[in-house]
């Protein structure tokens, strides 16, 4: 039985999917995976990209663990490519490579004043409160009125996560140093623009819906956004998502509002135009277009410009994708580019043994059910392209560990990850809620290694 030596770079959900796809689907073959990750933890953007109040995660990881848990695919966490294993070290002892790295950069939103002081990308803050172990531990943390722009989930997440209470957040993992942030936050106001209209937004009806269960926080909605065209009728009339997120929005417009302590302003048609410094050089207000239909589904400008006070903004118009070393990168689009998940190099060609998936391949839309489509059409490439694999000079088990302990990379495993697992949840029973994140990476490798036992600082 011919033997495939697998290597998937990226442990989130994308690469999980590939290893768990290719072992139910490469028939006749004797499949070997190792998975490499960057941090010393696996799920990706499900551990560190998602609000940590979304019950509905917990079903995603427990997928994922049953994945990882068969025994099957081996893990090697805080292993950085590029840095401490290469495409050319991957050649030696592989068959092939999958990356499936995801996006974690915020896209670019050009408007004047998104460089001031108080301007923030959502992706560092979602990174922050989630509890990722390479950015900074504080946050600013000090706008009574903030600005998200953006009219997506990601939007919404940072939106409920900056006007929902602290206290409310303790069932959840958040780690102990952004609840502290949170709870001193001095925040009444949270408004969130988009361009379009409410029966083009890109939320979904769960995140909507999560926003109006909010504890003291009243949610705003205007008068003005809700007459509709005909383009948007045909939507709400044809989409069931679009009738149930209407209907919500139209239910918060009867809802009696002025006596929470906080709330929380949904402002359709408004196109941002600039973010306003004050004398310091610090974000001062939002200056925005009202738009209207154009009739065909799409906005213009309308000429009429308003503006909102604020002390601090946040962008959330989207991810970007992060060039690999060695691997072909297309700057425009964020992603490697790729012909159903077979990579091409900058002439077009296809480069053999090299694959992607996921939001590196195809960008940052989609949820989990395009993940795992995704994931299956790159994987069938992968067994059909058997005569253009490569033909590693020593594909032994113990060689890549061994090269990574040479090379002194203190890298961590399933077993590791087990450690990580248990304690965090034992964090999380002694202070009566369900898990506590170990936060610094230094920390998390120790647990993982059973060196020591780490703080919740």
């Amino acid at each position: 039985m011919p033997t495939l030596r697998l290597a998937i770079v990226g442990a989130g959900p994308a690469g999980i999917y590939a290893a768990d796809i290719l072992l139910r689907e490469a028939h006749g073959y004797d499949v070997s995976i190792d998975l490499f990750e960057q941090l010393p933890a696996p799920y990706g953007l499900v551990r560190y990209g998602v609000a940590p109040d979304h019950p509905r995660i917990k079903g995603i990881i427990n997928a994922l663990r049953d994945v990882l848990d068969r025994g099957v695919v081996r893990l090697f966490g805080n292993v950085r490519f590029g840095e401490d294993i290469t495409l050319d070290d991957l050649k030696q002892h592989y068959n092939a490579v999958v990356f499936s790295t995801g996006a974690i950069k915020d896209a670019d939103l050009d408007i004047p004043g998104v460089d001031l002081e108080g301007s923030f990308g959502a992706a560092d803050f979602v990174s922050w409160f989630d509890g990722h172990p390479d950015v900074p531990r504080t946050w600013p943390l000090d706008a009574e009125s903030v600005a998200v722009i953006g009219n997506g989930n990601v939007a919404l997440d940072v939106s409920r996560i900056l006007a929902k209470h602290a206290d409310d957040l303790l069932p959840t993992e958040i780690p102990d140093n952004v609840y502290q942030g949170l709870k001193t936050s001095p925040v009444t106001d949270v408004h969130v623009f988009g361009r379009r209209g409410p029966a083009q937004v890109k939320f979904t009806p769960l995140e909507l819906r999560e926003l109006g269960e909010l504890r003291d926080v009243d949610m705003i909605v205007y008068d003005e956004d809700f007459d509709h065209d005909e383009a948007s009728l045909t939507a709400i009339q044809t989409n069931k998502q679009v009738m149930v997120m209407n209907r919500v929005l139209n239910q918060w417009r009867e809802r009696e509002v002025g006596q929470a302590s906080r709330r929380l302003h949904l402002h359709f048609y408004a196109k941002p135009l600039e973010l306003v410094a004050d004398e310091r050089g610090h974000v001062a207000a939002i200056r925005y277009e009202r738009t209207r239909p154009d009739g065909q589904g799409g906005v213009e400008g309308t000429g009429e410009v308003r503006e909102v006070a604020i002390q601090a903004a946040y962008r959330a118009v989207g991810y970007f994708g992060s060039p690999l070393p060695g691997v072909p990168f297309d700057e425009r689009q964020g992603v490697i580019p790729n012909r159903e998940g077979q990579v091409l190099s900058e002439d077009g060609h296809r480069l053999p043994g090299v694959y992607a998936t996921g939001w590196i391949k195809r960008g940052p839309v989609g949820l989990i059910g395009h993940t795992k489509s995704d994931a299956m059409e790159t994987v069938q490439h992968i067994v059909n392209d058997q005569a253009s694999w490569w033909t590693p000079e020593d594909p032994s088990e113990e060689a890549v560990p061994n090269l990574l302990r040479e090379r002194g990379v203190a890298f961590t495993d399933l077993d590791g990850w087990h450690n990580l697992d248990a304690h965090e949840l034992a964090l999380g029973e002694a202070a009566g809620r369900e898990r506590i994140k170990v936060v610094p990476r230094d920390e998390m490798i120790d647990v993982s290694l059973g060196r020591t036992t780490a703080s919740t600082s």
